[in-house]
């Protein structure tokens, strides 16, 4: 009798992000075959018996080959154990969950997705910034860093857009920030980056679209980083401004944006 695959969103960094039904699941697993960001806390709740596969990536290192992680998947589900997939963020969002899914359905290995919060969101919320804000955003797209290279994306529609999420883009922010630019957004559009985003190493830059490129700051900056450019950041300093009514904010370093607040 065959087994189930479960994808599990674990959420944007932080274990205690996962959902009710996630750690339910992980809790329950026979197997949990994880990514690189998945926390060591988030893995102890896993049953004391359960095999671990770690199955990650990292910039430059792509480790497990995607077809190699879909049959891990479906040979224990069809050895009849419950396997948990789990990953950063949301399986659908820049997670590969979707060619997991089908792997699975196309060998008849039932399979549960379990949304998870993207980092696209709940890193920004996080650090006090909204990527909608009424009279700011009516509006915002979330894009991969990797999109630059092959040009797959209309970077003339991008730069119209009230906010825009870009995931692992902090090696091509230079190049990211001068094709929108070149296609009419203004430089000084704030620019939010957000290294390792609801983890105890969080980190924020904070400056404009035409200085972020040049930041010294971003040089100690590390993977991954959740970059938010629009208007939406200025809410995220007056926050800052009000900190007693913002009691939960991370410990962060953030360049200071001049005129921010005026």
């Amino acid at each position: 009798m065959s087994g189930v695959v479960h994808l599990v969103g674990a959420g944007p960094g932080d274990p205690r992000l996962i959902t009710v039904l996630g750690l339910d699941r992980l809790r329950r697993a026979d197997v949990v075959v994880y990514d690189r960001l998945v926390s060591p806390e988030l893995l102890a709740e896993a049953p004391s018996h359960a095999e671990r596969i770690f199955a990650g990536k990292s910039p430059g290192d792509h480790g497990c080959n995607q077809d190699d992680i879909n049959a891990l998947l479906i040979r224990h589900a069809r050895a009849g154990r419950t396997v948990v997939r789990l990953k950063g963020g949301d399986p659908f969002v820049f997670g590969r969950g979707g060619e997991e899914a089908l792997a699975c359905a196309e060998a008849g290995i039932a399979c549960e997705v379990v949304p998870g919060v993207s980092s696209a969101i709940g890193v920004p919320e996080r650090a006090g910034i909204p990527v909608t804000h009424r009279s700011l955003a009516g509006g915002f797209a979330v894009i991969t860093g990797h999109c630059v290279e092959g040009d797959r994306q209309n970077w003339a529609t991008l730069a119209r857009l009230d906010t825009l999420v870009i995931l692992m883009g902090l090696t091509r922010l230079p190049e990211i920030s001068g094709l929108l630019l070149y296609h009419g957004r203004g430089a000084n559009t704030p620019v939010a980056v957000i290294s390792q985003g609801t983890s105890p190493d969080e980190r924020i830059v904070v400056a404009t679209l035409g200085t972020i490129a040049g930041d010294i700051a971003l040089a100690g900056l590390k993977a991954p980083a959740t970059i938010v450019i629009g208007e939406v950041v200025r809410v995220r300093e007056r926050l800052m401004a009000l900190r007693s009514a913002f009691p939960h904010q991370a410990q962060v370093e953030a360049a200071e944006l001049v005129g921010l607040l005026s």
